[in-house]
């Protein structure tokens, strides 16, 4: 059985001036932690789901994944920087101090935050909305262990984006 570890965010977010949208996760997997950047696991849709929405071709290098979101205005980050957690389990998180996301909103002229899946969207309504005063937008998980939703239909409730 897998213990607690204590983890700060390894990675930092990705943002420019120009973005205007910013989507949050809760806090990286193993395989983006091991990967330094973002929806590392070859399961998570969220590269897919995005890509499909914006219509352009799922970007395959770490590069290519960053210039899609700059082109698009789209920042990305997690709501937690530090937690205790066991593997990638959301459900484990504990103990947590929020990352800092004034210094993105104060770089960026960001309209809208969106939540991906249910842990981020509670733990952004805990942690993030007291500090920042204003709300997010709750989307259903990329993660695989949503199993109960199709890509197909992801790509569907995440057309809100744009």
């Amino acid at each position: 059985m897998q213990e607690y570890q204590r983890i700060t965010h390894p990675f930092g977010p990705l943002y420019d001036e120009n973005s205007e949208i910013m989507i949050l996760g809760s806090f990286p997997s193993v395989k983006s932690r091991e990967q330094q950047f973002f929806y590392g696991h070859p399961q998570n849709r969220f590269w897919r789901v995005v890509a499909g929405v914006l219509g352009v071709p799922v970007p395959q290098t770490t590069e290519e994944k960053k210039t899609m979101l700059h082109q698009n205005h789209i920042a990305l980050w997690d709501v937690i920087y530090e937690c205790d957690i066991i593997g990638s389990s959301d459900s484990s998180i504990r103990n947590v101090t929020p990352t800092d996301l004034k210094r993105i909103l104060e770089c960026a002229q960001i309209r809208r935050i969106y939540t991906n899946g249910g842990t981020a969207t509670r733990l952004f309504e805990k942690y993030q909305k007291p500090i920042l005063g204003r709300g997010c937008v709750g989307l259903p998980s990329t993660s695989p262990a949503n199993a109960a939703w199709s890509a197909e239909r992801l790509q569907e409730a995440w057309r809100v984006i744009l």
